[in-house]
């Protein structure tokens, strides 16, 4: 069977965070599948220059951090595109305190960006989509979220990983009725700026040690699997979590 429905021709798809890394991979590809790709990210100079490499993508700048400003934001998209097809909800900052010195603010602050502006987003494309006929979400979660924290993500980064996992099975369930997916994927170690930044010498390598792979994996990989999830290929999956993990968890 030919997998000739992972395409996006026609449609429009949003991308958080998708100036650079794992977001970058993802409008690229959406793009060269025929879709057109909306660059949501806090940073105006790189999405534009995102935008240009893409050819047929736009940006939106927005604080996720900020709730009034990603409903406002993400309603003025809905008005101002028409229809949104596919949400990719792939941005995120990490924390990497440990628990006994985890300060109220990093907690807030993580939580904020990487689950609520998660929910706000879906919720105002949620209700565009039901209107529309249908639609795909995929929310980017995280192996820390499975299994508690690791080297790039402590407790406020699992925290919000594993909601981000139960909003996704939440938002699915009341999507069924309205022909709106949700999925969410979960990657493991991913060479991307941040994680260059973050993860080198005896952590990398008990990282890639309990990998079965025992290796990175790449930003276009990850896309691949967000894109299946977000294409009519996955046309019968609805509120899975995906493992991108290199075999560290084996559907764990």
């Amino acid at each position: 069977m030919e997998l000739n429905n992972v395409s996006f021709v026609g449609k429009t798809g949003i991308v958080t965070g998708a100036a650079q890394g794992i977001g970058k991979a993802i409008a690229k590809q959406f793009v060269e599948m025929g879709g057109k790709a909306i660059i949501v990210d806090i940073n105006p100079e790189i999405a534009a220059k995102a935008c240009e490499e893409l050819g047929n993508a736009i940006y939106y700048t927005v604080d996720l951090g900020n709730a009034d400003e990603v409903v406002r934001v993400f309603e003025q998209i809905v008005k101002e595109q028409g229809r949104i097809d596919v949400l990719v909800n792939n941005a995120g900052i990490v924390n990497t305190d440990d628990f006994d010195k985890l300060t109220k603010e990093d907690w807030d602050k993580i939580l904020a960006v990487d689950l609520t502006a998660v929910f706000l987003a879906c919720q105002v494309v949620f209700k565009h989509m039901a209107e529309m006929g249908g639609g795909r979400i995929v929310n980017v979660a995280s192996i820390a979220g499975k299994v508690g924290g690791g080297y790039l993500g402590t407790a406020a980064y699992a925290a919000a990983k594993a909601g981000v996992i139960s909003l996704t099975k939440s938002i699915a369930k009341a999507g069924s009725a309205h022909n709106v997916y949700c999925n969410s994927l979960c990657p493991a170690y991913t060479k991307t700026p941040l994680t260059a930044s973050r993860l080198s010498g005896e952590k990398e390598q008990k990282v890639l040690g309990a990998m079965s792979l025992h290796r990175a994996a790449t930003p276009d990989e990850v896309a691949n699997c967000i894109l299946f999830l977000a294409s009519d290929a996955a046309s019968f999956v609805q509120g899975e979590n995906l493992n991108c993990d290199g075999g560290m968890l084996m559907n764990g």
